[in-house]
């Protein structure tokens, strides 16, 4: 199994960013997905999760609501961050993981498999 993030960068604050993460190894439809941050210095942390299948459900770090936007393409076997009004407090290497079960999976714990990251930097 491979999640490849990607889309990271340098953005000044109130920019805008998007990530993918393409996965491959795995039959993509049935896994939960899910985006985590960590910021030097800090603990892994959840952003924004979305459900297998159609993924009707979403679910954000309350840091998030409101800014960002998980979105998953079954098609591509890929997974979405759109992240708008950035802010310097959102600079953080991301990951996307993958979670072979129904529902929101929201916690590092919870997830089978991890992606290499991508770094997002946002200058003040």
């Amino acid at each position: 199994v491979q999640l490849q993030a990607s889309g990271g960068g340098l953005v000044q604050a109130g920019g805008s960013l998007r990530l993918s993460c393409a996965a491959s190894g795995l039959t993509f439809s049935v896994y939960a997905m899910g985006w985590f941050r960590q910021a030097p210095g800090k603990e892994r942390e959840f952003v924004a999760a979305i459900s297998w299948k159609s993924g009707s459900s979403t679910t954000y770090a309350d840091s998030v609501k409101g800014r960002f936007t998980i979105s998953r393409d079954n098609a591509k076997n890929a997974v979405y961050l759109q992240m708008n009004s950035l802010k310097p407090e959102d600079t953080a290497v991301y990951y996307c993981a993958a979670a072979r079960r129904p529902g929101l999976v929201v916690t590092t714990d919870g997830m089978d498999f991890w992606g290499k990251g991508t770094q997002v930097t946002v200058s003040s």
